[in-house]
């Protein structure tokens, strides 16, 4: 699986990537991964409702990647990528709308980010496959590098826990799926 990533932002300042393997095909992990819904995870939900508030709690992450503050880059059977941009630092939760993915490419606001969500899955082999995360964040300048520098500093440290709850959750049901199916 050929995931075009650095086509949408290719120099990030801040990268996190995160894999979860399951015993399951790839089609269904992609499957879990999109039903996974907020209500489903705990700190993740918690971090969503502040950030966006009025988010529904019963929305699954496929819904929440695919409205306002996001636009979908682009989509498949098997990826999905998202982007948003603003001042991501401030409590104002001022994001603007991109419209569509080349506005998102065009994207130069100064003293702002580029944030770019990648899913998706990849066989792993002997009946298993990967489902992997990815999120990079590009400042359009000097000032949004150095706000986004501040930023990282106090939630990167929670980033492992934050970036992998919901994959864990799907490759939970995937493998449960599966057996059940005699996978």
């Amino acid at each position: 699986m050929h995931v075009r990533l650095d086509h949408w932002l290719a120099n990030p300042a801040v990268c996190t990537h995160h894999r979860r393997s399951a015993a399951a095909p790839p089609d269904a992990l992609w499957r879990a991964a999109r039903d996974v819904r907020l209500n489903d995870t705990h700190v993740l939900k918690r971090l969503v409702r502040w950030r966006l508030p009025g988010t529904p709690p019963d929305a699954t992450f496929a819904e929440i990647f695919a409205r306002h503050p996001f636009v979908v880059l682009e989509e498949g059977d098997d990826h999905s990528l998202s982007g948003l941009c603003g001042r991501i630092w401030t409590l104002a939760r001022d994001y603007p709308v991109i419209e569509s993915p080349e506005a998102f490419a065009a994207w130069d606001e100064p003293g702002t980010v580029r944030v770019l969500l990648g899913h998706w899955v990849e066989p792993d082999g002997d009946g298993r496959s990967e489902l992997v995360s990815e999120a990079r964040v590009q400042p359009v300048d000097r000032r949004g590098a150095l706000r986004l520098r501040v930023l990282w500093a106090v939630i990167g440290q929670f980033e492992r826990l934050i970036g992998t709850e919901a994959l864990a959750i799907a490759a939970r049901r995937a493998e449960s799926a599966a057996l059940e199916a005699g996978q």
